[in-house]
Order: structure tokens, then C-alpha cells, then sequence
């Protein structure tokens, strides 16, 4: 029961996390020429460490499906900066064999 409400949390973090996110790309649409047409977004806050790495877990656990997976880096509680800081977006680069 402990670790179901645990993972209940998580998702919710999750959802939080990942509505910024789509706001962020939102308001800047050049950011999607950069990334795969379909991909795995793993979001990766720098400032907790518990959804980070539940997060990773996840993505070690079922995969991404034979599709590339995109980082997001950010910060969770950019309430405590002075200013916004914008999501780190890293994307996979293929490289011809």
C-alpha cells in the first residue's frame, strides 16, 4: 500500500513536470524542428532527486520502444530562483556507422 501511494505521487510529479514542459514548447515552437518526429521525453529534474531517478528506473524498466529518448533537464522549484530557467532539452544524434 506504502509504495502504491508512493508511485501515485510520482505520477502526479510526473503530470506536473511534464505540463511544463509542453508549455514550454509551446511558447517555443522552434524547439520541435530539433527533436525526433516521435521520441520518449524522460524528464530529469536537477533538484529532486526522487522523481530523477524514478524516473530513469522507468525508462530501464520498459524501454522506449525501439524510439529515441529525449532528456529534459529541469528545475522543480523555480519558485526559489530570482528568474525562470528554461528546460534543458537533449536530444539523441545519430551517427552513421
Amino acid at each position: 500500500m506504502l509504495e502504491l501511494k508512493r508511485d501515485v505521487g510520482m505520477v502526479e510529479r510526473n503530470i506536473s513536470l511534464s505540463g511544463k514542459i509542453m508549455q514550454f514548447l509551446m511558447d517555443n515552437p522552434q524547439v520541435f524542428s530539433s527533436l525526433p518526429e516521435k521520441f520518449e521525453l524522460v524528464i530529469l529534474p536537477d533538484d529532486d532527486p526522487e522523481i530523477r531517478q524514478y524516473n530513469l528506473d522507468l525508462i530501464d524498466k520498459y524501454g522506449s520502444e525501439g524510439k529515441p529518448i529525449v532528456f529534459a533537464r529541469v528545475k522543480v522549484h523555480q519558485e526559489k530562483l530570482k528568474t525562470k530557467v528554461k528546460p534543458s532539452i537533449f536530444v539523441p544524434v545519430h551517427v552513421a556507422a
